[in-house]
């Protein structure tokens, strides 16, 4: 009590001192810092009366909060008001006795922080504290001096090992970069030599090519002009294998007639003779002449057609209805161009539904009219032997190899028999003029699908 009041006593003899001993530069950071720590661990210890009134709001704060929220306002009522600053002098003796009395007597241990120090002689205001305060804040300043020495020794010692590694990686990348580029040099070199070679080979080739191109285009027109002249010889041959055929069947017509003309005069000669000598006649058992000449002879009879005379009734060719008055002829053969028909009929489908296709239709046709059918394939398209099944009434013919579908027509056509009514069913305009000048009567493909597509 006598201390207090002592201290009390020469309050004003203090604050005069303290008043005399004034900073002539703000707190360093470092001692504000440990300031504000004091002041806030000191404050829970005062009544809200003992605060100044900018402080009274923080009384409930923890110390920690205290620092951080009110640590402006502390430092300014700590150094304008000598109470709080008083009573905050009495806890710092409290709670720091030996630090707070060495300071007082002017002696600060030497193994104190001066940070420590500088605030206990803020607070505490003994004489020279002014000194204490500069002092913690130069020597504050000369660790964070020496600190920054030491970093920078430690970032200059890291610069220059950075800068050895990297000046050692540059000669190494240099002379690796010096060996790719003498390396990739050589090789250009060898490229360069390469690509003018090869440069050379092209217009030689270009060169090759265009003399090939016009050798070419020569033997093109050549090629032209010959298979011109071939085709114009071939359709010269053409015609004079057709006369010729044409003079050979007159001819083995007119050879035929005149056998059957001698043959009936012998026999006319021979019934002579029978009637005059029976008994000749009944040894031999020969009948008498039922047949002359004149019966011989190719002609129409009365009450018979033949397919020419169904031409000429008024039916159009494209009316199915023909094809029935001709089928419809006795002993009528009906000879159909297979690939010629389903392929105006129904080109998209494979080859073996379309033949499938057409002979069911023709097998239909056959029950209905009775007509005898062959339908004739072209074998050459014929990848393996086919498995088929004609159906009844159908005969199925595949030309041979060598051979095409329009010849073997024409073989047929030609083995039979004149007078014997032929149709056949081709839209081919060489097959439909061959058969009409062997007898047959030509009809076009789409008649036969016309007429199928009502069976």
């Amino acid at each position: 009590m006598e201390r207090t009041g002592d201290a009390e006593g020469a309050d004003g003899t203090d604050e005069a001192a303290g008043d005399a001993e004034l900073l002539d530069r703000p707190l360093p950071e470092g001692v504000r810092r440990k300031v504000v720590a004091l002041v806030a661990d000191a404050f829970g210890d005062l009544t809200v009366a003992e605060l100044p009134p900018q402080l009274r709001q923080y009384a409930r704060f923890t110390p920690s909060r205290r620092a951080k929220f009110a640590g402006n306002a502390m430092a300014s009522a700590l150094a304008t008001h000598s109470l709080f600053r008083q009573r905050i002098a009495e806890r710092v003796r409290e709670t720091q006795a030996e630090l707070a009395e060495a300071v007082e007597a002017g002696s600060p241990p030497a193994a104190a922080d001066p940070l420590d120090v500088a605030a206990a002689a803020y607070v505490l205001r003994p004489e020279g504290w002014v000194k204490l305060v500069a002092a913690a804040g130069e020597e504050v300043q000369r660790a964070r001096a020496e600190r920054m020495d030491e970093e920078a020794a430690r970032e200059l010692r890291k610069l220059r090992k950075e800068l050895a590694e990297a000046q050692g990686a540059a000669r190494t990348e240099g002379e690796r970069a010096r060996t790719e580029l003498d390396a990739a040099r050589k090789e250009a070199d060898v490229l360069h030599r390469k690509l003018r070679s090869a440069v050379s080979d092209v217009r030689r080739g270009e060169a090759a090519l265009r003399k090939l191109t016009a050798e070419l285009e020569s033997v093109r027109n050549a090629a032209a002009v010959e298979k011109a002249a071939a085709d114009s010889e071939m359709r010269r041959v053409k015609a004079r294998l057709a006369e010729t055929e044409s003079a050979l069947e007159a001819s083995r017509r007119a050879a035929r007639e005149g056998r059957s003309v001698e043959d009936m005069r012998v026999r006319l000669l021979l019934d002579t003779v029978l009637d005059a000598a029976q008994g000749l006649r009944r040894e031999l058992a020969l009948p008498p002449a039922a047949q002359h000449p004149a019966d011989l002879v190719d002609a129409v009879e009365p009450g018979r057609m033949t397919p020419k005379d169904v031409a000429s009734r008024a039916l159009s060719d494209t009316d199915p209805a023909l094809l029935d008055q001709l089928l419809a002829l006795p002993q009528a053969h009906l000879v159909v161009d297979g690939y010629n028909v389903t392929k105006t009929g129904y080109p998209t489908m494979p080859l073996e539904k379309q033949r499938l296709r057409l002979l069911g239709g023709l097998a239909v046709l056959a029950a209905q009219t009775g007509a005898e059918m062959t339908c004739v394939f072209d074998g050459a398209e014929l990848a393996a032997p086919v498995l088929l099944a004609p159906p009844r009434g159908v005969r199925v013919l595949f030309s041979r190899p060598g051979q095409t579908a329009d010849e073997l027509i024409r073989r047929l056509v030609r083995a039979e028999p004149a007078g014997r009514p032929v149709v056949v069913v081709s839209s081919d305009r060489e097959v439909a003029d061959g058969v009409a000048r062997a007898g047959a009567r030509p009809v076009a493909s789409a008649l036969l699908l016309k007429r199928l597509a009502r069976t």
